[in-house]
């Protein structure tokens, strides 16, 4: 299934703008922010998911959190 586009509209502070168009070409932007968002959500996703696995059943066979680092770097190596 193809990939989507939607068009939207928010603001960029303007020293980020800025930056953007004297950084990356105007063909490319799109891919760079959608990439970059990619990273941001998937991170937003692993703390929501550290922080579930920290409150559920806490001294019931609960993770530690060392446990979860541990998972946590394995499924960043695989992501490479």
């Amino acid at each position: 299934m193809p990939n989507t586009a939607r068009k939207l509209n928010f603001l960029i502070e303007e020293s980020v703008c800025r930056d953007m168009e004297r950084l990356i070409p105007a063909g490319k932007r799109s891919r760079v922010v959608n990439e970059a968002l990619r990273k941001e959500l998937e991170l937003l996703r692993r703390q929501a998911a550290v922080e579930q696995l920290l409150a559920s059943a806490p001294g019931q066979g609960g993770y530690s959190q060392s446990a979860i680092l541990e998972l946590l770097a394995r499924d960043r190596v695989s992501h490479g």
